[in-house]
Order: C-alpha cells, then structure tokens, then sequence
C-alpha cells in the first residue's frame, strides 16, 4: 500500500526555491558553477576539512576515494555489515574483497573491539589490507577514536561513511571530519538534499584534486580531449548544489525539529519494558547524534509486543516503518564474503523498527503516530 507519512521525505521550502532560481537565472546550468564552488567551501568550513568535492552520491565518493588509494584487486577491506549495500557496493567497484564487521550493540557501529579482530586475522593471513570503512549508523558516529586507533596500529586508512551523520558530531568533532576521508550522501531521503549528491571531504590536497579530476571523466588540463587514465561522470551540479546551499542554511533548524522528534518518541517508549531507542542513550552527551532516522530495538522476552507487530499497525494506517539494515552478510548478494560476525546486527534487524523521523512531520502526522503506537503498546 502506499504511505501518507514517511521515514524521511525531502524538507524543501520557499528558501531552497530561491537559491534554485537564482541558479537558472545565472546562466550556470552546466555541471560546473559558482553555487557548487560556493557549497563546496561551505559545507567544508562547516565540518573543518581543508577540502571537499560535490559529487553526484555518496556512492560515487566512496568509489573515487577508493580509486584514488589505489585499492583494487587482491586487497581486502573491512567494512560494516550493519548498512546499506552502497558501502560495500563501492568496494566491490573497484574489485577489492569486503570484509564484513560486525556492530556493537548499543548503537549498531561497528565494533571497534571485532575491527581489531579482523585486522589481526587478516594480519596473520598476509592479506593486503590498504583502508577501512566504518559507517555512522543512522545519525550516529561511530567511535571513531578507537577506530582511528586500531585502524592507525595496523597502518590501514580510515574512509569514514558519514552518509547518514552530515551535523552530527563524535566527542566534539563534527562528523565529515573524521578519518583520512570522509563521504556524505545529500539524497533525497537523507538529513539534507541536493536531490541527489554527495560529497567528499578530506585534508588531503592530493587526494581531493585526483577526485575532482576523476570525477569529470579525467580529463586532462589542455585545450584538447586528452586521457591517461580512466575517469568517471560524477562531478555534481551546480543546480543540485543551489538546492544544497538552501538545505545547508536550515540545517540546524532540520536537526532541532528530529531532535525534538526524537524527544517524543523518547516519551512515548518511556514505560514500555524491553524496548529502548537504538543509540539513544547517550544522544544528550558530545556523541550528537543528528537523528536522522530514530529507531527502536524490542526485546522479544519482555515486551508484550514485538518490532514487526508495531511495524505492521503503523504499515495499516499508512505510515511508513521498516527494520533497520538488514546486515549485509545476510544479503544474497553477499554469499560469498567472509567477515568477522557474532551475531549482533543480526539480532538488531530481528528486533529494531526505524521510525518516521522527517523535519517536515506535522503536528497531525505526529499525533497520528502516536495513536497507533498507544494502541499497539497500551496506554
């Protein structure tokens, strides 16, 4: 059936309108423009990188950062199997070997404590380990200290996947920041959007100049077409990067709004024994998380209801939920990939729903929502 109400739909509104139309009226409708130049030194100085470059997904960020380290076949590359498939997608793009991690159980980001494990494995093994790839998991960084440390003892990269984290922050540090690198997603769905885009962000001048270079089909500085490497269509627009100006300048007021979402369903869950908002422990501390998607874990032995009876009363009156990622060493299309597991994530996608978490939600929708949660849990 379809959904009146949303995990998460774009929050778009009179001031994105503006800075869309003063793009078209430049006369910068080419890939390249003044409005992308300008976001991408905003969306840099807002997280304190040195450098960032728009791209056409988060996807694509991932795929050029990999690109550009010269990891390829023959290496393998540790990375979250709590996520969604483009992470482990862009690994595969370049033909190195995913290595799926498994999470901590409190917020659902990989494991420091498993990544260690892995690395050591694949240490002893003699394999090539060249980067890793955490992921902040719905809003939340993941412990990026411990990552970087491990990561640092092994002398393996960190890309960071902050796709889902853009405004939130790890012990101060604004995620985008973290890592050798860092991607974020600007689609359709996530905290902001450029429609479709992504970004990424890094220190590294080297780094972000080969990115900008392969992500316009490589092309070298001369006035002919001239090639000496293979490049890729993923530079992003200047419109889409107008609209991202737009969202960036609301971002804040985007958060407050899931935050205070967040706060609601906190209240409402409150006297409910065995379920617990995933992540949420600590959402008041420096961890920050930007909630954008709020979801619940239900321990099936105490609650009198469980994840998938919720999930299916909300689906009843039209509101959309959906368990959280299911892990991707549970995908088909991962079958044949190894990893480092101990069940974790698997237990979350049993037991976790993701709730509608938009900052464009209504008063009406809200109340609509806890309605149908009251019936399901009880007054």
């Amino acid at each position: 059936m379809g959904f009146t109400i949303l995990l998460s739909p774009p929050d778009v509104g009179e001031l994105e309108q503006q800075y869309v139309t003063a793009a078209l009226r430049s006369g910068w409708v080419a890939p390249a423009g003044p409005d992308l130049d300008a976001f991408e030194r905003e969306v840099a100085a807002r997280v304190g990188r040195a450098h960032a470059v728009g791209l056409s997904s988060g996807t694509a960020a991932l795929h050029l950062a990999l690109v550009s380290w010269g990891v390829g076949p023959g290496d393998v590359v540790p990375v979250s199997t709590l996520t969604f498939a483009a992470t482990v997608n862009a690994v595969r793009y370049v033909g190195a070997e995913p290595w799926l991690v498994d999470s901590e159980p409190d917020g659902g980001n990989i494991s420091p404590v498993l990544l260690r494990q892995a690395l050591e494995r694949l240490h002893r093994e003699g394999r090539r380990v060249p980067a890793v790839v955490p992921v902040d998991l719905l809003g939340k960084c993941a412990d990026h200290d411990a990552i970087g440390a491990v990561a640092a003892e092994f002398g393996v990269r960190v890309l960071a996947d902050a796709a889902e984290s853009f405004g939130a922050s790890h012990h101060g540090r604004a995620a985008g920041s973290l890592g050798d690198a860092a991607v974020l997603s600007f689609n359709g769905n996530k905290i902001m959007t450029t429609s479709g885009g992504g970004m990424l962000l890094t220190d590294d001048a080297a780094l972000a100049a080969h990115v900008r270079k392969l992500s316009t089909q490589a092309r070298e500085p001369v006035a002919h077409y001239e090639h000496t490497e293979v490049g890729y269509n993923y530079r992003l627009s200047n419109l889409l990067a107008a609209l991202g100006r737009g969202q960036l300048a609301r971002l804040d007021e985007m958060i407050g709004r899931r935050r205070a979402l967040r706060e609601r369903y906190r209240t409402l869950f409150a006297g409910c024994p065995g379920v617990r908002i995933l992540g949420g422990a600590d959402d008041a501390d420096d961890a920050a998380d930007n909630c954008w998607l709020t979801a619940i874990v239900v321990d099936p032995d105490v609650s009198a209801w469980t994840a998938a009876d919720l999930g299916r009363a909300l689906g009843a009156a039209g509101i959309e939920s959906r368990p959280v990622w299911k892990p991707m060493h549970l995908q088909p299309v991962c079958a044949d990939l190894d990893g480092t597991i101990d069940g974790t994530a698997e237990r979350l996608f049993d037991t976790g729903l993701t709730l509608p978490s938009g900052s464009g939600l209504t008063d009406d929708d809200v109340a609509l929502i806890e309605r149908v949660v009251r019936e399901v849990t009880g007054p």
